[in-house]
């Protein structure tokens, strides 16, 4: 029984460390916070996440995905690692005077 235990507790750990990665779906890029970017894109943590929004901030809205690679610490092997989770309608963040 003691063996069982342990195999149940292994698969569900498995189960609980896998989830964010079923969890992550399409972000538009040009709106979303940090939070969210770093939550539904694959390599891009917080830290990267930031670097976008405030890239976004300083630069106008995305106009390709590609553009992405422009934010330091994004490069193009991430952009398309993440190529059909990047949604890039709706801008509503616009370029500061």
């Amino acid at each position: 029984m003691n063996k069982l235990s342990l195999i149940l507790k292994s698969l569900l750990l498995s189960l609980m460390l896998s989830f964010p990665a079923f969890a992550a779906g399409p972000v538009n890029i040009n709106t979303a916070d940090a939070a969210a970017l770093a939550a539904n894109l694959y390599g891009v943590g917080p830290a990267k996440a930031q670097a976008i929004v405030e890239h976004r901030q300083a630069n106008g809205p995305f106009k390709s995905a590609d553009q992405l690679a422009a934010v330091k610490g994004i490069g193009l092997a991430t952009v398309e690692k993440n190529r059909d989770r990047i949604q890039l309608g709706n801008a509503t963040a616009t370029k500061p005077e």
